[in-house]
């Protein structure tokens, strides 16, 4: 008796466009997610249980066209398929609904906060993430997250994202030598998790640092030896 799988009528990736070809409004929707997924990158370097697409269109559905958002993690998936990557994120392959998608918002509203919005929450995403760096009489993040079937906003900066094991916020922050308010990870204490950059100028603040004690160690061995040279005493004899 012939088994019928509907999956294997479905497209893979390989037939699937792996571009819109629209391109983004400003830099800001690549900036702002490329440093989310950088931090993750050395954060959870050793984990492979996870994939965060950076403007990669979502197939989530056969007959309808891909949703492309500015940002998106999936937790449960392999971190890599082979060596070309993945082309695009289909959600009948991979199994697994992205926890996570960011919108960042530009001067063209592409339906953030209405058509966008209401595919991610028939997706199942579990949170909503949408950032207006252009809002003032409003917070310009909003975290939703998905309850009972509605997205739900949730309050606070940042916002603890318990089944990711992080929050999210915004602060004003350095990142490739840009000074303005960015979104960055925390952890669960509230503490912001250090960019890539960051770490690697902790790491060299910390070896001057230690450089200048072995220095000073240095010099005062030699202040110690001298001394005890003035007074008739030869070091190497002790």
């Amino acid at each position: 008796m012939l088994e019928y799988n509907p999956s294997n009528c479905l497209p893979c990736a390989e037939e699937l466009p792996d571009s819109d070809d629209t391109p983004v409004d400003n830099e800001l929707q690549d900036l702002i997610p490329s440093l989310l997924k950088a931090v993750l990158a050395l954060l959870w370097e050793k984990r492979w249980d996870w994939f965060f697409g950076v403007d990669m269109a979502i197939y989530y559905h056969a007959k309808e066209p891909a949703i492309v958002p500015d940002g998106f993690l999936s937790v449960g998936v392999q971190r890599f398929i082979e060596e070309d990557l993945r082309l695009s994120y289909v959600v009948w392959e991979e199994q697994v609904v992205p926890m996570l998608v960011l919108e960042v918002v530009s001067h063209k509203r592409r339906g953030e906060y209405s058509s966008k919005k209401k595919i991610y929450r028939d997706m199942g995403v579990l949170y909503y993430v949408v950032y207006n760096p252009l809002r003032r009489r409003k917070a310009p993040l909003e975290v939703y997250k998905l309850v009972d079937g509605e997205y739900q906003l949730q309050f606070g900066n940042p916002v603890w994202l318990a089944e990711i094991g992080l929050g999210i916020g915004r602060e004003r922050g350095t990142y490739q030598g840009i000074n303005r308010e960015w979104l960055y990870w925390y952890n669960e204490q509230g503490r912001r998790i250090l960019t890539p950059e960051e770490q690697i100028a902790q790491e060299r603040q910390r070896a001057t640092e230690a450089e200048q004690v072995a220095q000073q160690e240095r010099q005062r061995a030699k202040l110690l030896e001298e001394r005890l040279r003035s007074l008739g005493v030869e070091p190497d004899n002790l």
